[in-house]
C-alpha cells in the first residue's frame, strides 16, 4: 500500500470542502496584547490585531504572573521533575490547589496539565467507579468531555442543547436505582451562551443525580473573585464537581477539578490521566497561583471586558451585522459555509491585519462554519471599532455573495 499517497488524498479532501486548517505563525508581544507579530509564509513580519484569543482578560501579560513565574524559576529551576505520583508535587501546585479549594469553597481540588486531561481524567475515573452510572450530557459538550464519558463506558444519554425540558424527560424514564450524573458546561464557547445552571441544579435534585459543570470559559471572569458562573449565580455549593483551566482567562496552561475530599482523592488515586503524565512545572504553577489570587480582589479586568463586549455587541447592532445573541463574553458571527469562512478571514488578515480563525467542522457542525470573536479586557476601543467597521464594508461591497452569513 502506498501511505504516502493515502495521507495526501485525505488532506486533499480537507482542502475541497474548504476545512484545510493553517496556523498562523504569531509572537504576541508582552505589553502590547492583543497585537502580536505575524510572520507571513514568504518571511515578511508585521503587525496584527488578534481576535479569537482566549486570554480573556490578559493575564498572560500582566505583571504579578510575570514577576511569580520569573521567581518560581530562579528558584525552582524548569521543569517539574516528574509525574505527580513520582517527583512532581511540588509546593507551587500544592499552594495552587489550596487557593482553588478557597476560590470555589471546595474541600479538595487536583490540578492537571490540561483542561482536557482534567475533563477526560476526571469523568472517564468517576463513571468507571460509579456501578451502572448513567451520563446525561449537553450535546455540544466538548471533545474532552465526550471522550471522557466514551472512555467511562457507561448508559449514556444525550439531551439537547440547554433543552430542560428534554433532560427531565430523560431522567424520568432512566432507572431509579442507579447513579446518574449530569454533565454540562456554563459557557459554551462556540455559541456564546450560557446554561441555565439553576434549573439543571434543581433536576439533579429531583431525579438524585450529580452535576458536573465545565467552568473553563467562565472562571476568572464570572463571579465577584473569578469563580466562574456558578459562583456568580450563588450555586457552587449546588455542583457536585466543577472543572476550570488556566488556559483562558488567567492566561497559563493547566486544568483542575475541585469537589468533596472522597471524589478528588479516587480520581488522583485511579486517574491514568493524571497518574501518568507528567507534572506542570514549578514555573506555571507559581504564575496561575499570581493569576488565581490577583482576580480574587482585583475587577479592573473583569470590569474592561465587560465594557469592551457591550461596546463590541452594540457596535455590530448599530452595523446591521447579525451574530449569535447569547449571555457572555463571546461573539460568534455565524457565516454557514467553510469556503467562505476562510474566504473572509484570510481577506482580513491579508488586507487588513486582523487574524480571526474560522471555525470549521468538526468543531462546528457543517452548515454552521462561523468566525469566534472575543473582545477581551486588552482590546481597545479604536480596535473594535476597526473590526466592525471593516465587517460592515465587506458585507456591503459582497451583499448577494456572500449570502450564507445570517443570525442564529
Amino acid at each position: 500500500m502506498d501511505y504516502r499517497t493515502y495521507f495526501d488524498r485525505r488532506i486533499a479532501d480537507l482542502k475541497n470542502e474548504g476545512r484545510y486548517r493553517i496556523f498562523a505563525d504569531l509572537e504576541r508581544i508582552a505589553g502590547k496584547f492583543p497585537q502580536a507579530l505575524y510572520r507571513s509564509p514568504d518571511g515578511s513580519t508585521r503587525e496584527v490585531t488578534v481576535w479569537c484569543n482566549n486570554d480573556y482578560l490578559g493575564m498572560g501579560q500582566h505583571p504579578v504572573v510575570l514577576k511569580a513565574m520569573h521567581d518560581a524559576i530562579d528558584r525552582s529551576g524548569a521543569g517539574a521533575g516528574g509525574t505527580r505520583n513520582i517527583s512532581g508535587t511540588t509546593r507551587y501546585v500544592v499552594d495552587l490547589e489550596d487557593s482553588l479549594c478557597d476560590l470555589h469553597r471546595k474541600e479538595a481540588s487536583l490540578v492537571f496539565p490540561s483542561g482536557y486531561t482534567a475533563n477526560e481524567g476526571a469523568l472517564s475515573t468517576i463513571l468507571r467507579l460509579l456501578p451502572e452510572c448513567a451520563v446525561f450530557s449537553d450535546e455540544l459538550n466538548h471533545a474532552s468531555m465526550i471522550h471522557g464519558i466514551r472512555q467511562g463506558n457507561c448508559q449514556k444519554f444525550i439531551y439537547r442543547h440547554n433543552d430542560m425540558g428534554h433532560l427531565e424527560h430523560l431522567l424520568k424514564n432512566a432507572p431509579s436505582n442507579v447513579p446518574k450524573l449530569i454533565v454540562f458546561e456554563s459557557v459554551y464557547s462556540m455559541e456564546g451562551d450560557i446554561a441555565p445552571i439553576e434549573s439543571i441544579c434543581d433536576l439533579a435534585e429531583r431525579y438524585g443525580a450529580m452535576t458536573y459543570l465545565d467552568e473553563v470559559h467562565a472562571v476568572g471572569v464570572y463571579g465577584q473573585r473569578g469563580g466562574g458562573v456558578a459562583d456568580e449565580r450563588g450555586l457552587l455549593d449546588r455542583i457536585d464537581i466543577l472543572e476550570g483551566t488556566f488556559g483562558k482567562a488567567y492566561g497559563l496552561m493547566g486544568g483542575f477539578i475541585t469537589a468533596n475530599a472522597s471524589i478528588i482523592d479516587a480520581v488522583r488515586s485511579y486517574s491514568g490521566n493524571f497518574i501518568f503524565t507528567t507534572a506542570l512545572p514549578p514555573a506555571l504553577c507559581a504564575g496561575a497561583l499570581a493569576s488565581v489570587e490577583h482576580l480574587k480582589t482585583s475587577q479592573v479586568e473583569r470590569q474592561a471586558i465587560r465594557a469592551n463586549v457591550k461596546l463590541l455587541k452594540s457596535s455590530l447592532d448599530e452595523a446591521g451585522l447579525t451574530y449569535m445573541k447569547g449571555e457572555s463574553h463571546i461573539t460568534p458571527l455565524l457565516v454557514g459555509d467553510s469556503v467562505c469562512c476562510k474566504a473572509i478571514t484570510d481577506w482580513l488578515m491579508d488586507a487588513h491585519n486582523i487574524y480571526i480563525q474560522p471555525i470549521n467542522y468538526p468543531t462546528v457542525p457543517r452548515g454552521t462554519e462561523r468566525m469566534r470573536l472575543t473582545a477581551t479586557a486588552v482590546h481597545k476601543p479604536e480596535h473594535i471599532s476597526k473590526l466592525v467597521g471593516v465587517l460592515k464594508q465587506l458585507w456591503a461591497d459582497n451583499h448577494g455573495v456572500i449570502t450564507n452569513m445570517r443570525v442564529a
